[in-house]
């Protein structure tokens, strides 16, 4: 660390917040952030509570790592509080990291269609519904197969592919269809990717970071980068931010550099989702040869054993990201202090 990013990390009176729920996903960050000797806290999303006439000045920053799939782990209540506790930051002028504009279109997968169709780029054709007595008129429109998934997802949470009509009718009739916890859902073309590639954007700062090319099994929805146990050479990663006994998933993972015209589509796909932190998946549709935008996600893991994959350390620099931003805003504020006391 050079003496003068030393000196600025000293001037940081405030410490930087990791707001966040799941026990495992962070620790890469975490490591980064006791390496920089910076200062900061953890605060737990699923035990927390506010004071509205709270100033909250003891953050520098606040950097949001709730997850939309906390629901399947029995914190659904912290998704919606999430909401209103991002709303009370940013009201009291505290820095937020991937704040209220940005979490509620990651919890809204209808807002993600919204914005791609705003930008006038490919989606995989898609309905939202509100009952389940919606779905079968909704994917005969679309045309078969679909699959349904809840507005709240996360890691692949609760989707389902109906490849007929009969099975989807079952499944009515059966009521066997979820919708999440806002009762709300996707009925989406499927597409089939072309080569099993799914093609993986992160982005930091709003800006292009890496991407990933993932050689998917078809087994799963679930395409967490950090999850991944092989590179394409067969040699297995060390996935640091994930479960010790977390099941290996199958699938396979390469760097890979997007042409430029879809890094700018990803950027501005998140500049409008109000998104600084994230991942952004397309696939080419192997039945149509169209390049389809499916997946926009603010809680992004990055993928297993990043050095070896992509060459560098994603959580150094999402560290240095965040110290940057909580130092830029401490003098923005101390500026600002200053000015008010001079007028007075």
């Amino acid at each position: 660390m050079s003496s003068g990013k030393k000196e600025k990390r000293d001037e940081l009176q405030r410490p930087i917040a990791i707001y966040y729920e799941h026990p495992d996903w962070f620790r890469p960050l975490f490591e980064r952030l006791d390496e920089s000797g910076v200062l900061w806290k953890k605060i737990d999303a699923g035990n927390h509570q506010y004071d509205a006439t709270s100033s909250e000045e003891e953050y520098s920053l606040l950097f949001n790592r709730m997850s939309p799939s906390a629901w399947q782990r029995g914190l659904g209540h912290c998704i919606f509080y999430t909401l209103d506790y991002l709303a009370h930051l940013e009201a009291k002028g505290v820095r937020v990291v991937n704040g209220y504009r940005g979490f509620a279109h990651e919890i809204s997968k209808a807002q993600q269609l919204t914005n791609l169709e705003k930008l006038g780029l490919p989606y995989p054709k898609a309905r939202v519904i509100n009952h389940p007595s919606q779905a079968l008129g909704a994917a005969e429109a679309i045309g078969f197969p679909v699959v349904i998934k809840p507005n709240i997802g996360g890691s692949g949470a609760g989707i389902e592919k109906f490849s007929s009509p009969g099975d989807l009718r079952r499944a009515v009739e059966e009521k066997r269809l979820y919708f999440g916890i806002d009762s709300t859902a996707l009925v989406q073309e499927a597409f089939t990717a072309r080569d099993g590639v799914i093609t993986r954007i992160e982005v930091l700062g709003g800006k292009y970071l890496y991407a990933i090319r993932i050689h998917t099994t078809g087994e799963s929805f679930n395409l967490c980068p950090a999850d991944i146990c092989q590179n394409t050479k067969g040699e297995e990663l060390t996935r640091i931010a994930c479960p010790v006994d977390a099941p290996k998933s199958g699938m396979k993972v390469e760097a890979y550099t997007p042409p430029v015209r879809v890094i700018e589509d990803a950027e501005r796909i998140m500049e409008l989702a109000g998104v600084e932190v994230g991942g952004i998946e397309y696939v080419t549709d192997d039945r149509t040869g169209r390049q389809l935008y499916y997946d926009v996600n603010a809680l992004s893991n990055f993928v297993a054993d990043p050095v070896r994959v992509i060459g560098f350390d994603p959580y150094t620099r999402l560290a240095e990201f965040l110290i940057d931003e909580a130092i830029r805003h401490e003098a923005t504020r101390g500026e600002k202090a200053a000015a008010g006391g001079a007028q007075r």
